[in-house]
């Protein structure tokens, strides 16, 4: 069975977006774009909320971003090579190749997803990721986290809810960005 995994940045005080809604506090350098382009190497479904479809898809779309460095070729690539399914009761037709719209996430469904996967599933999104908390189906956690504090905005992890975490690795950055890795307890 594929795992489905919740990756994210947040800020140190757990927000993936500040007050303002904007996450351009998250400066990311070559060693940890490296570090994820290889983390999302082993995917091959991108389950997203529509927000983060829409920034996600500018790395099929526009074409100069993976022009910038072997780098973002390489991750763009990647990003390009996994299907994506777009969770939005508002999103009328999606602008990358291998990509559906759902317009309700259904637990049962994401579950079937995982038992034929051949490969791992994401989940990205807070209000996405929260609904896949809440039903069980989270079976990783691995959080970036930066070294900036925004004071408040959108949390990053499910509020409301208790879920016990196992850590089971760590990584520290040159540029202060710690990788957690964690799987929820009870699963």
């Amino acid at each position: 069975m594929a795992k489905l995994i919740y990756v994210t940045n947040v800020s140190l005080d757990g927000y993936i977006e500040d007050e303002r809604g904007a996450f351009d506090w998250c400066p990311i350098d070559d060693e940890v774009f490296a570090f994820t382009t290889d983390l999302l190497r082993s995917v091959g479904t991108f389950l997203y909320g529509r927000r983060l479809y829409e920034s996600m898809a500018h790395w099929e779309t526009n074409p100069a971003l993976a022009a910038q460095s072997d780098l973002t070729a390489d991750f763009a690539s990647t990003w390009q090579a996994a299907n994506k399914v777009v969770y939005s009761t508002t999103l009328a037709a999606v602008s990358t190749a291998d990509t559906r719209i759902e317009r309700h996430f259904d637990p049962a469904a994401v579950r079937q997803l995982k038992a034929t996967a051949g490969s791992d599933l994401t989940i990205g999104g807070a209000d996405l990721a929260t609904q896949a908390f809440k039903a069980g189906l989270v079976d990783e956690c691995r959080l970036f986290i930066l070294p900036v504090v925004v004071g408040g905005g959108k949390p990053g992890l499910p509020t409301g809810m208790r879920a016990d975490l196992e850590l089971l690795d760590e990584r520290r950055f040159r540029n202060g960005v710690v990788h957690l890795r964690y799987r929820p307890l009870g699963q």
